[in-house]
């Protein structure tokens, strides 16, 4: 640990980085009852943080190192920080990028010099040719994480945010992709401020380090996913990990609608938008908050801003429900007149935000609707019990991601006669070709069923599909959308499913 100090002392990012604010959060923290401050990498010239260790990456290569180029893979973040240090260098940058890719990234990267190569439908195929690349070329390669250099130049924002805060500071959370910035960051400040808590958090369906910390070492995942992309990584780094496990008291884990909430207070706080991944840290923050109580300043780091501006639908969207300001519930009554009406009178004022229903049993009535909140999980509850002693059935669905994703915007009717229909929710690439190959890869003798997609910005989109095969052949359906390679799991008996699509 020492060594990897030595260096993010010595580390050079201010010919290209700048130092960033450490802004108070003046409503979250009264909402929480402890100051909050947000640590502002989202200023940075490409709105992220990873300049800094690309350029101190960089700047350590002899003259002739420089003039051989360099070259990395990358999604987004990394692949701008990589092309800003190489111009500044006079270095010839290429970076391998995933077909995946938003042509908003891939055009930034272009913008600031650096040559762009399409490869691979993921990160780990993109990194691969980058790495034979340069071999083949004699480039240096540029790994967006496990190397001390680049660990070191992320470190150099812990130096910033220690000067800026000498006082009293609780915990500090860093959020954790392949561990480069939790990595530096943390081990500067365990070296220099022993006594603050320091706690890494990543998504929970993404959770590589949390999985090595498990494990007694680095493991890879078989699948990530996709929302936070920035944070999307399946094995951390060799190094990040030994950093980590030495200078992290914890890691956490945090889910889709908390990290949407913590874009949310972002806004309402600093009138700023963070991408996904630049908002993890503070989700964690607020959640152990949440756990903890009052007491001395909480920091979080918001690492990034570069989100699509499509997405922000979806945020706003899942936002409510992260935030425990939405309650999602499945609700069935007697289909006669004057039941909506009674029902109604149950929500107690409460405004409604969605209400979804479709005759489909002449005797009963389900329909999904949502209810706003102001006093989070402990006025659900009040809400359900009050809804059930009505004489009402009520399923609360709040944490249903199919509910969330599909069925509260296509609840029209349930099949019937359809006893063999199998559904299952997709992650598509967000590419022209990708609902064709999908067809192309299924037995011409099965029925597509159901199909329902929504755009929201990211680089794959969801997708929830129903497939009607005989049972002989259900586990050949499994082992096409195996070898399709599209994200996928069987949802056939997933609550809301159940109740508003099958028969």
């Amino acid at each position: 640990m020492q060594e990897i100090v030595r260096k993010v002392l010595t580390a050079r990012v201010y010919d290209v980085a700048v130092e960033t604010p450490l802004e108070s959060m003046p409503r979250l923290s009264e909402r929480l009852g402890r100051p909050v401050l947000l640590k502002r990498e989202d200023l940075q010239s490409v709105y992220s943080f990873k300049l800094r260790g690309a350029y101190n990456k960089l700047a350590q290569l002899g003259d002739a190192a420089v003039r051989a180029g360099v070259i990395c893979a990358s999604a987004g973040n990394h692949a701008q920080g990589v092309a800003v240090a190489a111009a500044r260098l006079g270095a010839h940058a290429v970076v391998v990028v995933p077909v995946t890719t938003p042509d908003i990234k891939v055009q930034a990267v272009r913008r600031l010099g650096a040559e762009v190569i399409t490869y691979g439908e993921d990160f780990d195929e993109a990194h691969a040719h980058a790495y034979a690349l340069g071999q083949e070329s004699g480039a240096i390669f540029v790994h967006p994480f496990d190397d001390p250099d680049v660990v070191a130049g992320q470190g150099t924002i812990g130096i910033e945010l220690l000067r800026q805060h000498p006082g009293e500071l609780e915990a500090l959370f860093l959020p954790i992709g392949g561990g480069g910035l939790a990595a530096g960051v943390a081990s500067v400040v365990r070296y220099l401020r022993p006594e603050v808590r320091l706690i890494g958090v990543e998504p929970a369906d993404s959770a590589s380090m949390r999985a090595a910390f498990d494990a007694g070492g680095p493991v890879r995942l078989n699948e990530v996913g996709l929302f936070a992309d920035g944070v999307s990584v399946k094995r951390v780094g060799d190094l990040t990990y030994r950093l980590c496990r030495d200078a992290l008291d914890d890691v956490v884990t945090v889910d889709t609608d908390q990290i949407c909430a913590a874009i949310k207070d972002i806004y309402e706080n600093c009138r700023a938008i963070a991408e996904p991944a630049g908002a993890v840290a503070l989700a964690g923050l607020k959640a152990y908050a949440a756990r903890a109580g009052g007491g001395a300043p909480l920091v979080a780091v918001h690492s990034g801003a570069n989100l699509n501006f499509d997405r922000l639908r979806h945020v706003a969207e899942r936002a409510e429900v992260g935030e425990g300001n939405e309650a999602l519930l499945a609700v069935g009554m007697p289909e006669r007149p004057g039941s909506y009406k009674r029902f109604i009178h149950t929500l107690g004022g409460r405004a409604i935000t969605a209400f979804n229903y479709r005759i489909g049993d002449p005797q009963r009535a389900q329909i999904l609707v949502g209810v706003a909140l102001r006093g989070g999980q402990q006025e659900k509850l009040e809400l359900i019990a009050g809804i059930s002693a009505a004489g009402f059935t009520v399923n609360d669905l709040s944490d249903d991601e199919i509910t969330k994703t599909h069925a509260r915007y296509m609840v029209g009717g349930r099949s019937n006669g359809l006893e063999h229909e199998l559904l299952f929710h997709f992650e598509f690439p967000e590419r022209p070709d990708a609902l064709l190959h999908f067809l192309e890869s299924l037995n011409p003798g099965w029925n597509i069923t159901l199909f329902h997609y929504r755009y929201h910005g990211a680089h794959y989109g969801r997708v929830l599909a129903g497939i009607e095969a005989p049972p002989s052949e259900r586990e050949q359906v499994t082992m096409a959308l195996e070898k399709l390679g599209y994200p996928f799991r069987e949802v056939t008996r997933d609550p809301s499913v159940e109740l508003f699509l099958r028969g």
